[in-house]
């Protein structure tokens, strides 16, 4: 789980003199949006520009406008970068594994076995169950999109599915699988944060998970009926003798994956058991397909570029090891940086409370939660910070209102965790993309889930299914006293 060393400011906390007026906390939030607009919708350019333009534009404003101290915006940006190291730290590790995994046949023997046994019919709405299932025993969507999304990436390829729908319901399924795992460091931090039992939280999840869910596989049932036919003739068959002309294909090629999942699933955080992943990965090179040992550690370090004959496939196993993390790492901790900006200036804070001073109901709080984790989203690309900021900046309000603590546990994951993906520059937008090979505005249509569960979750609000106002409010006279 991530660190919690620092809390977030709220609104009383902040010092009056440092304190942002609202049009004053609004001024970065706007020129962020035009920087990125303007920087990345328009003039095509690298994410990292604008969000460098949005950095000194923030730093500026706290420095000049609220008289803080480099010293202050220091601490703000390394308590962000804190938070979001494991995040980085995972990416760097899951680019060498992915091209251990390929060295070693790991994911040529996924692609090989997985085109015997699937069809374009059944392959999205299976796709995102296995992946659901998969994240919800090991409790990551990074460690599931980052192993087997990779492998249903190759798989529905030779099935002619397009590329885009596979990563749409690979994220669909891991998502949805995270957050109902009692092992997912998101679902334990949102029952941290708001002070809801873990499991009290997951059962609160559990209902509008299932719709949200559902209504996705629905969807990717209707898609896979569109893909029925499209196989090219002997594609699949020119797939299999291409990746067995160039590795050992056999079961001993999952060793890796046994490692990986059976660690996860023993209890250990998805950072040492996707190391322990890439070592098996190396061993299962130098033992199982006999690549000299200098080699098989080559691939850790530069990646993966085999040769199989079929142009197809080759791009599909193309892997670029560690040195290929830089682009991805580099704008990680450029959005991680802007997050930082934002909470330690107040910015984020100001804006809770005039949410807060906004709501007149119940519903509206919860539709109000949902949409400042969403923003919050947003503006620090971390989803941590999605679930940290609005969890504990809210959560008395929920006392106030009737509300039960679960509710706001479910409302900033339901609406923080799987909308992330969706934001080009979010942290986790970023990983995914890289490691399904896929761009987010190119996924982003088929991730059905990451619509549908933040959907949901404003149905609740306005329709008061599942909220426990009134349970609340009958403990809150109990007589207790």
């Amino acid at each position: 789980m991530p660190s919690l060393d620092f809390e977030p400011f709220t609104y009383d906390e902040l010092p009056p003199n440092r304190r942002p007026s609202l049009r004053l906390a609004l001024l970065p939030v706007l020129a962020t949006v035009v920087f990125l607009g303007v920087g990345s919708a328009w003039l095509k350019m690298d994410p990292h520009i604008p969000l460098l333009w949005a950095i000194a534009f923030t730093g500026l404003v706290g420095y000049y406008g609220l008289g803080l101290s480099w010293d202050d915006l220091y601490d703000g940006i390394a308590d962000s970068l804190l938070m979001g190291l494991q995040a980085i730290l995972i990416l760097f590790t899951i680019y060498a594994l992915i091209a251990t995994w390929v060295s070693s046949g790991t994911i040529p023997g996924l692609m090989y076995y997985g085109l015997q046994l699937l069809s374009p019919t059944v392959f999205l709405p299976v796709t995102a169950a296995l992946a659901g299932l998969v994240a919800f025993s090991i409790g990551s969507s990074w460690t599931t999109v980052g192993t087997l999304g990779v492998a249903f990436i190759g798989i529905g390829s030779g099935l002619g599915v397009p590329v885009p729908m596979t990563a749409g319901a690979v994220l669909s399924g891991a998502y949805a699988g995270d957050k109902q795992s009692p092992l997912s460091d998101t679902t334990n931090l949102a029952a941290a944060v708001t002070n809801t039992d873990l499991y009290d939280h997951i059962r609160g999840m559990r209902a509008g998970t299932l719709v949200a869910f559902g209504l996705a596989l629905v969807g990717y049932a209707v898609l896979g009926l569109r893909a029925t036919g499209s196989i090219p003739t002997n594609r699949v068959g020119g797939i299999q003798t291409a990746l067995a002309n160039t590795y050992h294909i056999s079961p001993l090629v999952f060793l890796p994956l046994v490692v990986t999942f059976g660690l996860a699933l023993w209890g250990y955080p998805a950072l040492p058991s996707l190391i322990a992943g890439v070592f098996s990965g190396v061993g299962t090179t130098l033992f199982l397909q006999g690549r000299p040992f200098t080699a098989a550690w080559q691939v850790f370090l530069s990646g993966a570029s085999p040769k199989t004959g079929m142009k197809m496939v080759d791009g599909l196993l193309q892997s670029s090891g560690i040195e290929g993390s830089a682009w991805t790492i580099s704008i990680v901790v450029a959005a991680l940086t802007l997050g930082g900006l934002l909470e330690t200036t107040g910015v984020l804070a100001v804006l809770a409370r005039e949410l807060s001073q906004k709501v007149r109901s119940a519903g509206g709080l919860v539709a109000g939660t949902g949409a400042s984790a969403m923003l919050t989203n947003v503006l620090t690309a971390q989803q941590y910070m999605s679930i940290v900021v609005p969890g504990m900046t809210l959560r008395n309000l929920y006392e106030e209102h009737g509300l039960d603590s679960r509710d706001l546990s479910r409302a900033v994951e339901a609406a923080g965790t799987p909308t992330g993906a969706l934001i080009p520059w979010h942290a986790g937008a970023v990983y995914m993309a890289t490691a399904l090979g896929v761009p987010t505005l190119q996924y982003a249509p088929y991730y059905f889930f990451g619509v549908f569960s933040p959907a949901v979750l404003f149905v609740i609000a306005t329709t008061g299914w599942q909220l426990d106002v009134e349970s609340t409010k009958k403990q809150s006279v109990s007589p207790a006293d």
